[in-house]
């Protein structure tokens, strides 16, 4: 058996077999002839029946500590079909990379493996096949826990979260802990895809809180700030402040000491839920805590100030964002744009968009619509009109349903309703229907112009035709 055939060339020294196999062939060329003619003598040796999987698992094993070869023999095998490869001497070149600490390398191969050996004679689906040998293997391969952490990354790479969890599970009931950053990666994974309690349940079950696996002694994860940080970002992410809060003080008194990502997450949940106060009480924490402000909690607190209109205390902290030597971003330029559009001072925002393009910086849809939605307010639609085409071009853009609407509203308010009209067309084809507010502007355009019966057989159209439901 190819088990065997491990175990044998494992427990003996590296240099090949005395028997003069097609395994052992192979295996003195790739040793000993540091030539690049050595892959076409292996081509040559392998024709025309090539290797079998017992035979390349043989020679990846007797690669052990030379991780580079034995990854290049594989792929080598592969690209010129040399062997049929199984779950096994996937596994043992995987082992060799993995106690190399050749990451990237190893989990391309794990997401390879998933692909190529499906798991129909499991029908739970709990584990891989590829767990399984890997757990076979583990020892005879002289392998190191840190596989099974790749390969719980792997499956979350290939969308597979359910079986990453089960290998956690199946881990730690045999006393093998991932690490805390194999576990965060989790808790993100099952936030993301079942939902915020999902990612908490999860947490607890690793960590060993309200159960008694602390009590048995059994190998938990000690979480870290990041680990609360995911748990609290997947509460924020579904509005649930109370939680974000709660896992905040349960951080505190477990003695860990928050970030900057920490403070951000709770500032942008109070941001949004209209608690700014509470928001400011937080940044100004941070400050006699020592913690530095970052990127993303100027953002978070530029945004703040920017939803409830106190634009000018957003660029009071923009200010002191760029005298402390930290980089804007695209959200920070965003935020201010929104905040000046929405009191209707949309010069100062076109200004800030200049500036952000000028840095190299790639404005958001939102951005755009926000700009359109300030000039058509102002009466402004040519240079609506003028900024789109030109946006358009330089940046390829694609409008939302809500600018079409405020276009096609201030067109038809300047009488402009063949303008108005080609425009609904290019919305119509963008997959977007016309809503009540296009309607009533043409209806009210129509009858301004005296086209009074156009403007009945749109009101009626109106009527007979299901409309969307208002963008918020």
């Amino acid at each position: 058996m190819a088990w065997l055939i491990i175990k044998r060339s494992l427990s003996c020294s590296p240099s090949p077999p005395p028997a003069e196999t097609l395994a052992s062939s192979v295996f003195t060329i790739l040793k000993h002839h540091r030539s690049k003619s050595r892959w076409n003598q292996i081509r040559s040796l392998c024709r025309p029946t090539g290797l079998t999987a017992a035979e390349a698992t043989e020679i990846i094993a007797g690669l052990r500590n030379s991780p580079h070869l034995a990854l290049r023999f594989f792929l080598f095998t592969l690209r010129h079909s040399l062997c049929q490869h199984t779950v096994l001497s996937y596994s043992t070149v995987i082992h060799t990379l993995s106690r190399h600490r050749l990451k990237s390398k190893a989990i391309t191969l794990m997401q390879s493996a998933l692909r190529h050996f499906p798991d129909e004679n499991s029908p739970a689906l709990k584990t891989p096949k590829l767990f399984e040998t890997l757990v076979k293997t583990y020892r005879a391969c002289d392998s190191a826990p840190f596989v099974f952490d790749l390969l719980i990354e792997a499956c979350l790479r290939s969308s597979r979260t359910d079986q990453a969890v089960e290998i956690a599970r199946m881990l730690q009931s045999r006393g093998i802990s991932p690490t805390v950053i194999t576990c965060n990666s989790l808790i993100r994974s099952v936030s993301k895809s079942r939902g915020c309690f999902a990612g908490l349940d999860l947490y607890k079950e690793l960590s060993g809180v309200d159960s008694e696996a602390k009590a048995r002694g059994r190998n938990v994860v000690v979480p870290n700030v990041h680990t609360f940080n995911e748990i609290m970002l997947g509460f924020y992410r579904e509005g649930l402040v109370e939680s974000v809060e709660e896992v905040w003080k349960e951080m505190g008194e477990l003695g860990c000491e928050p970030n900057a990502y920490s403070y951000s997450i709770l500032m942008a949940a109070y941001c949004e839920d209209g608690q700014m106060g509470e928001a400011v009480k937080l940044w100004e924490g941070m400050r006699i805590k020592g913690v530095e402000y970052d990127a993303v909690a100027y953002n978070t607190i530029i945004g703040g100030f920017c939803r409830i209109g106190e634009v000018g205390r957003a660029e009071e902290v923009f200010r002191e964002m760029g005298l402390s030597g930290v980089e804007c971003s695209c959200a920070t330029f965003e935020h201010l744009i929104s905040g000046y559009c929405q009191i209707g001072d949309v010069d100062s925002a076109i200004l800030l968009y200049k500036d952000m393009c000028r840095k190299g910086l790639r404005p958001e849809g939102s951005t755009f619509d926000a700009i359109i939605e300030g000039l058509c307010g102002k009466n402004r639609v040519s240079e609506a009109m003028e900024f789109l085409r030109v946006a358009v071009r330089k940046y390829e853009l694609s409008l939302k349903g809500k600018s079409y609407e405020f276009l096609i509203k201030g067109l038809c308010q300047e009488g402009r309703l063949e303008d108005a009209l080609r425009l609904q067309a290019e919305m119509v084809g963008k997959g977007f229907q016309p809503n009540l507010e296009i309607y009533s502007a043409f209806i009210d355009s129509y009858t301004k112009q005296g086209n009074h019966e156009l403007a009945r057989m749109l009101k009626e159209e109106m009527l007979e035709t299901q409309l969307p439901e208002e963008e918020e």
